[in-house]
């Protein structure tokens, strides 16, 4: 919600002048990219030999670990790569069930990787990796992938400084600045509190994708506020 501003007035009843000549909003920064998130083993496997040797002449299935992490960032890497052993000495494989679209799969290694977009947010769920010698089999417990979107996009609001109020006396103790903006012309969740009088531009950043309003209003030491500056809008795709 859009916080109340006080009383437009200031010291001795006069008006706050309204805040902005000019508005400008510079270039969007891009989407964020990202290392590439790694995911450790750790878990236990669903099925499968473990402790003594096997007899002599029998096969045990193979074991297999890892926890895979459940969260997918669009624009960043996402790899799971599970441990798995043999009790016979077995040469183990790698199978797959309702792999993701996005990512691809190592049958030699049960490697899971790839780099979601903004097409696959949402989640993949269900996905099941096991090992296999030939004769038996083991499997993780089924798990989810979860994609969502990164709100990486920048905007650069600037402004003018008010030197005078709206009666058109000297403005002279100016306190700083609020910048409100939101997805709709007249929905201004946000506010950022500038305190200092000489910065008149300011970086707003991890905008989703869509149309962004700002608009910018002055304040002075008694706590007056102006009105707001007409909105201004960027795009984030």
């Amino acid at each position: 919600m859009m916080p109340s501003r006080k009383s437009f007035y200031g010291c001795r009843g006069q008006h706050v002048v309204a805040i902005l000549s000019t508005i400008t909003l510079l270039a969007l920064a891009g989407c964020g990219g990202g290392s590439e998130v790694t995911n450790g083993g750790g878990g236990s496997s669903s099925s499968g030999g473990g402790g003594s040797p096997p007899p002599s002449g029998s096969n045990s299935a193979p074991t297999i670990s890892g926890s895979p992490t459940t969260a997918a960032v669009t624009g960043r890497a996402w790899t799971f790569t599970p441990t798995a052993t043999d009790p016979n000495g077995d040469r183990i494989t790698f199978e797959i069930q309702n792999r993701p679209a996005w990512a691809t799969f190592d049958n030699a290694t049960g490697r899971l990787s790839g780099t979601p977009s903004a097409a696959n947010v949402g989640s993949f769920a269900n996905v099941v990796i096991s090992a296999t010698d030939g004769n038996g089999r083991s499997s993780l417990p089924a798990f989810s992938i979860n994609v969502s979107a990164i709100a990486s996009g920048t905007a650069t609001v600037a402004w003018t400084a008010p030197t005078t109020r709206s009666d058109g006396t000297a403005l002279t103790n100016l306190a700083g600045y609020r910048i409100y903006y939101g997805v709709g012309p007249n929905s201004f969740d946000n506010v950022i509190e500038v305190n200092t009088v000489g910065v008149t531009n300011f970086v707003v950043e991890n905008l989703s994708v869509g149309t962004w309003y700002f608009a910018v209003s002055a304040r002075d030491s008694t706590g007056a506020e102006s009105g707001l500056s007409t909105a201004a809008t960027k795009t984030i795709s």
